[in-house]
Order: structure tokens, then C-alpha cells, then sequence
């Protein structure tokens, strides 16, 4: 998405005062690209909510237009990745108030008619009391078929299209899976963690995926007492004791719960389907003052506030900690030159100074305007009003 700012009189384009947003950005609009500075003129509090919500708006129209063939046909198609997908929905909740609930099937390392068999089955695995259940086919029929790096885009893209054409609320996302599905959880959760309101992982191995970067995503652990294979039974109940004890040092993060279930082996007899009403009482925080943002063998440039000038740089494992109180942003780790804090009246007051450190020095201190381009960039990359900045701030 590109924005159009209709051309106008430079007395026009002051922020407003707080009886109503400024004449020009009721003609924001979406077309080819228009002069930066405007998109850049600092805006008001009520100006940005306005272009916001105007914004959001107009790409979701665009998306809804370019979109609904694939949306007919179940179907997306990135490079050379494809992911089918059936759904069924539950409950009568309004357009802009649906859940999405992601669940993905087991198989791997087999032939693509026992993956197919494992999806039709997770078509029927799961009933929420509201929203849309999506059983989405793997694009590949290799072990590790929802954790390779085509993934991430599939569902970010995947989310977009239930958000603008059936009316998804990006804070109510669900992300679960079992067996190879369960694996897929354990990768994606803490990756994607900025997307999803809770997660639930059953019957699967982590493989190499730690839990920190779980902080603000809430984690539902589901296992077989006697499901040995791989030491599943054991690593689930390491990573439950582990995700409690960091609740126990951080209480405002790690929300967990883990079912080792005695006796049952790699099938649950549904017994795991409890972990569906857990999940659907949290909704996403898109803006929690403190992020603990670990890096996987498939990077990421973008999670939650935080942005790095290009993910393919960061290295798996690079930790960033950052965390807000007041006007004051503490970050340390492996911070890059060139970090983006993506800014919002939501985290901090961008009418009055903030201060930013990085490994205890001085990066920043200041105002940081509200501006258009900042929020175009934000659902360029996602439709997502609610994570959406209205100011940028690119330290050294």
C-alpha cells in the first residue's frame, strides 16, 4: 500500500486541535506515491487515530479486492510455496470480532497421502465456541514441515486475508498443532509471538526452540504420560517447570499451563481439546512495556515495538530485553545499530519527551512525532490497526 495525500493548502496540514482531525486527512486515500514530507509532518493525538483508522480501512479494501480469488480458492502462493486450506466456523460473533484459530496436522517425513490423511483428520480434531477453525495443508512433506522459513509469510500473509475479508480481530489469533503440528507450535509461537493471542502445543517435540521468547504469549503444554518417543514426555515437562519458573521471576509474563496426561500415549483421546477454552480467554497485548524478543534460525526484522534494519543479519539466538516505564526505554542484548522503535500513544506519551538507553547508554532523548508514513509503513508490512506505530524512532 501506497498513500495519496490530495493536494492541499500547507496551512492545512498543521495538527489539529483536539475538536477534530485536520481537514486533510479525511482525504487520505490509497494511489501512488505522494510528496514525503507531508507523510511525515507531525500529527496531533486525534489526528493519527483518525489516519489510522482511515488508513486501516483502505487497506483492508485493497486487500479484500486483490485477495478474494485466493480466498475463494483456499489457496496462497508465495515464490514457489503453496498452502491449501479448509476451515469451518463457529458462533456468530460480528465482522471485526472473530477469532482465527490455526491448527496444524501431524505426518512429516511421509508421503504427501498420509500428510493429506493427517490434515483431513485435524479439519475434524478441534471445535471452538466461536470463531473460524483453520486446518491449513503443509506446502512440503518434509520432517519439519511447518517450521521452515516459507511458513512465517504463509500465515502472516494467511492472517491478513481473514482479517480483511471475514473479519478476523488480529487480537484474537490462536496458533496450535499436533504431532508434527505440535512441533510446528514450539518453533512458530515463540517467533511469531506478536501475532497470536495464545498458543497450544500437543504431542510434539521442540527440537532446538527455547521458551523465552514466550514472554507476553500465553503457552498451553499438552502430553501423554507414555509418549516416549524422542523423550516428548520428558522435554514437555522440563519446558512446563521451565516456563513456571520464569512466571515466578517475571509475574507479568510466562502465563502457562501443561498437561502431561498419566498413561496416554502420542494419541490423547481428545483430552487436549481443553486446552481450547484456556486459550480463548486471552486476547493479544499488541503493546506490553516489556519484550524479550530471541531470534530463531528463521529471523525475523519485526517483533512487537521493535524492528532491525534487515532480519537476515541477526543471528539465532541474539536476545534483545527492552522495557518501558514511563517516558523511560531500556534495551540491552544484541541490539544492532539502526534498531526502529515503532512508537504508539498505547506505550508511551508521545506528546511529552522519551528516553531511550541502549546497554545502559544514551541513545535518544526527545520527542518523536506522529506522522502518516509511519503509520502506512506499519500496514504496508501487516493489517494490523491494532499493532500499527504512528511514530518511528531509528537509533544510531
Amino acid at each position: 500500500m501506497v498513500l495519496l495525500v490530495t493536494s492541499a493548502p500547507a496551512q492545512s496540514l498543521q495538527p489539529s486541535a483536539s475538536n477534530g482531525p485536520s481537514r486533510w486527512i479525511d482525504r487520505l486515500d490509497i494511489a501512488s506515491p505522494s510528496d514525503a514530507a507531508l507523510l511525515n509532518r507531525p500529527l496531533a493525538k486525534a489526528d493519527a487515530a483518525f489516519a489510522l483508522d482511515r488508513l486501516a480501512a483502505a487497506r483492508q479494501r485493497k486487500i479484500a479486492t486483490d485477495d478474494r480469488q485466493a480466498m475463494a480458492a483456499r489457496t496462497i502462493t508465495l515464490v514457489d510455496k503453496t498452502l491449501r486450506w479448509e476451515s469451518r466456523t463457529f458462533g456468530n460473533a460480528p465482522f471485526g470480532k472473530r477469532s482465527l484459530w490455526i491448527s496444524m496436522h501431524g505426518g512429516g517425513n511421509a508421503a504427501p497421502a498420509v500428510n493429506d490423511q493427517q490434515w483431513r483428520n485435524q479439519i475434524k480434531l478441534y471445535e471452538p465456541a466461536e470463531g473460524i477453525y483453520l486446518a491449513p495443508r503443509a506446502p512440503t512433506d518434509t520432517w519439519n514441515l511447518w517450521h521452515e522459513a516459507h511458513i512465517d509469510p504463509l500465515f502472516q500473509r494467511l492472517i491478513d486475508l481473514q482479517v480483511a475479508i471475514n473479519g478476523v480481530d488480529p487480537n484474537r489469533v490462536y496458533l496450535l498443532g499436533y504431532s508434527a503440528g505440535g512441533d510446528g507450535v514450539w518453533q512458530l509461537a515463540p517467533r511469531m509471538a506478536d501475532r497470536f493471542a495464545a498458543a497450544a502445543m500437543m504431542a510434539g517435540h521442540p527440537n532446538e526452540a527455547g521458551v523465552a521468547g514466550l514472554r507476553n504469549l500465553p503457552f498451553a503444554i499438552f502430553m501423554g504420560g507414555a509418549d516416549a518417543a524422542y523423550d516428548r514426555n520428558r522435554i514437555a515437562a522440563e519446558r512446563g517447570a521451565e516456563l513456571e519458573k520464569l512466571h515466578a521471576a517475571d509475574p507479568g509474563g510466562y502465563v502457562s499451563m501443561t498437561r502431561i496426561y498419566p498413561g496416554l500415549p502420542h494419541w490423547m483421546n481428545r483430552k487436549d481439546a481443553e486446552g481450547l477454552p484456556w486459550m480463548a480467554r486471552f486476547t493479544r497485548n499488541p503493546w506490553p512495556k516489556r519484550v524479550v524478543w530471541v531470534q530463531d534460525d528463521v529471523t525475523h526484522d519485526r517483533f512487537y515495538w521493535l524492528q532491525i534494519p534487515d532480519g537476515s543479519q541477526a543471528k539465532a539466538g541474539d536476545r534483545i530485553d527492552a522495557r518501558v516505564e514511563g517516558q523511560a526505554i531500556a534495551i540491552d542484548g544484541a541490539v544492532p545499530a539502526g534498531l526502529t522503535l515503532r512508537l504508539s500513544d498505547r506505550l508511551v506519551d508521545l506528546d511529552r519527551p522519551v528516553r531511550v538507553t541502549v546497554n545502559g547508554r544514551l541513545a535518544f532523548a526527545g520527542k518523536v512525532p506522529r506522522t502518516a508514513a509511519a503509520i502506512v509503513r506499519s500496514l504496508e508490512e501487516r493489517l494490523d490497526p491494532a499493532s500499527a506505530a504512528t511514530a518511528l524512532l531509528r537509533l544510531p
